[in-house]
């Protein structure tokens, strides 16, 4: 099936890229994906998104856009299709036109909820209705604290009950055993296409026996503190800090809180493992092109903070796990790369790989020199962005339910999102070495990535880097002035 493989996107939401077992996190189990990366696959340990919320990274790696072509920075901001011919583009709906069978199954955050989602994919699957009793409810050690508790906004719930019976009914679990079954069940004269884009390992922080028993909490890595005083740091994590109010956690608490992380991840390789292995039964391994990745990261308790924000880039919410596997014919060289890569590769990648020439201009670079070996090197830096300008009301994102009470889980950042300079539009520019980032309406950032890997101390008034600086920011005009616009391929009759 040369330049026709079966696609697979196996999509988590949230996901850290240290949490890998072979990329060195020895706390988390990711056996499937180790042993992919291991035979015939890479694993690309320096890969980071676009943006650290939903939405706008997943407008990013669907088009090969960065979120500034098109505006798309905020959660109600989506994909858009207004005629039969492509507005902004979707490498779903370009599978589609070129003939592969698409299955979705799994969350949105991609198209607007008012389109028809068929116009992306054949099938979006819907998860069967319980017709038995109900499922076992949580023990009560895993709901919600009271308000003005610490666990209030914490999102921690721990281990949690969910038997195998109930596994049909529940989002993620759902949606990969139908995957499985229209693996074994698809027809075997057409490329397949299945997006699966899961919830976990996104909060609330809740799993299940075996991975909740799985995590070695001795083996964690080292919880980034929080800053003295959040000195030269962005408002918006201070903000969030104070709000989250879980300055009382002591490291036992926070360690049974990264575990049940950990937990999460541990279980989506899992359930990745299910697939692949449903792939080899199949017959149809062989002929797949299986790439994993997620959106963003999660704090999941650096800085004493919980969950992520939309304008701060941190390592821990920017660079995301990034494995792919290219079907049988293409000669892969496997292991882990430390190439800098964007998640804006990835629908270049595809085409790449499906022989499809792209009709819009987009900014992703093939992988497949890296995937053989032909090089180690890709890009000599990465970017990322997020905020809003002033008087950007439309971005505020008020028709989010947590905008308007505190009683939203999600109210310490979201309704910060209202607030300047807190929600102040920002870049960041990394290299291997730097991180810097252009914060509209307050302090810069800038880091010294080797010495300083959690970003703790900003050296953005040290004299000693000012030319360290000079060169960041001409890198990061530079890259605006390549990707600042797209100009659509049709021409108009004059």
């Amino acid at each position: 099936m040369p330049n026709r493989p079966h696609i697979v996107i196996f999509n988590p939401d949230q996901w850290r890229g240290e949490a890998l077992r072979h990329v060195g996190n020895e706390a988390v189990h990711t056996p499937n994906l180790d042993r992919i990366v291991e035979t015939d696959g890479v694993s690309f340990s320096r890969a980071f998104c676009q943006a650290t919320v939903c939405t706008p990274s997943r407008c990013s790696f669907m088009t090969g856009w960065y979120p500034h072509v098109r505006g798309h920075r905020t959660m109600y901001h989506m994909l858009h299709q207004y005629s039969n011919v492509t507005d902004e583009p979707v490498l779903l709906k370009t599978l589609k036109d070129h003939g592969w069978y698409v299955w979705w199954g799994g969350k949105n955050d991609l198209v607007p909820g008012q389109e028809p989602t068929g116009r992306y994919c054949h099938v979006r699957n819907r998860l069967p209705k319980r017709t038995g009793p109900p499922p076992k409810r949580n023990p009560p050690e895993c709901q919600r604290g009271e308000p003005g508790s610490d666990t209030y906004y914490s999102f921690y719930r721990g281990k949690i009950d969910l038997r195998e019976e109930d596994r049909p009914f529940d989002h993620d679990w759902g949606h990969v055993l139908a995957a499985v079954e229209l693996i074994r069940t698809s027809r075997k004269d057409r490329p397949l296409c299945i997006y699966l884009p899961l919830g976990y390992p996104h909060p609330p922080y809740a799993c299940e026996d075996p991975w909740h028993a799985m995590i070695d909490r001795t083996k964690l890595p080292k919880r980034i503190p929080t800053p003295q005083g959040w000195q030269d740091k962005p408002s918006m994590l201070k903000g969030i800090w104070r709000r989250q109010n879980m300055q009382t956690w002591t490291e036992e608490r926070w360690t049974e809180l990264r575990a049940t992380y950990y937990a999460m991840c541990s279980r989506v390789d899992h359930q990745f493992g299910m697939v692949m292995g449903a792939l080899k039964d199949a017959g149809m391994y062989d002929d797949t092109a299986v790439f994993l990745f997620s959106d963003h990261g999660d704090f999941a308790g650096d800085y004493g903070l919980v969950e992520k924000n939309q304008n701060t880039f941190e390592d821990v919410l920017t660079r995301v796990p990034f494995v792919v596997k290219p079907p049988a014919w293409v000669p892969v060289k496997p292991g882990v790369r430390d190439a800098l890569v964007e998640l804006v590769d990835f629908p270049a990648t595809v085409e790449d790989l499906c022989g499809i020439v792209p009709t819009h201009t987009h900014f992703g670079k093939s992988l497949v020199p890296v995937l053989t070996g032909a090089t180690d090197q890709h890009r000599d830096a990465v970017f990322a962005e997020g905020g809003r300008l002033e008087g950007e009301e439309h971005c505020m994102e008020l028709e989010s339910r947590s905008s308007q009470k505190p009683d939203g889980e999600y109210w310490p950042r979201v309704d910060l999102q209202r607030s300047m300079p807190e929600h102040t539009k920002a870049t960041m520019c990394r290299t291997e070495e730097w991180k810097y980032v252009r914060r509209l309406y307050e302090k810069d950032e800038l880091y010294h990535l080797r010495d300083d890997p959690g970003e703790t101390v900003n050296r953005i008034d040290d004299p000693g880097c000012a030319g360290v600086l000079r060169e960041l920011k001409e890198r990061m005009l530079t890259w605006y002035l390549e990707t600042c616009d797209a100009v659509p391929h049709e021409v108009d009759r004059r």
